[in-house]
């Protein structure tokens, strides 16, 4: 969980895809993180977490269905949706914590 902790106390924004390889929906949303990532470039961290090997972070935040997307700034999170995005969307939700 420390871990996790420094990866979000960023002051650019942080997206989080909380995935599994087992889930259709968690893994079409692949290419579409990654051309938000190359869009963003260093403007904003974007992490990928693989529930399956994180079960515990998954359960302290209530990650229930999947894809999760988060957006955290500062150490907070200031965003959250389940379920597919597109990248523009994406990008735009990340932008307006620039």
């Amino acid at each position: 969980m420390s871990k996790f902790g420094d990866l979000i106390n960023s002051h650019v924004p942080v997206l989080i895809d909380f995935y599994t390889e087992w889930n259709e929906q968690s893994i079409s949303m692949h290419p579409i993180i990654k051309d938000v990532a190359a869009a963003l470039g260093d403007k904003a961290k974007v992490i990928k977490i693989d529930i399956d090997k994180n079960q515990e972070l998954a359960e302290a935040l209530r990650v229930k269905g999947l894809p999760t997307l988060m957006i955290y700034k500062d150490g907070q999170m200031v965003w959250r949706q389940s379920g597919e995005l597109d990248a523009n969307t994406l990008i735009s939700l990340v932008k307006e914590q620039l």
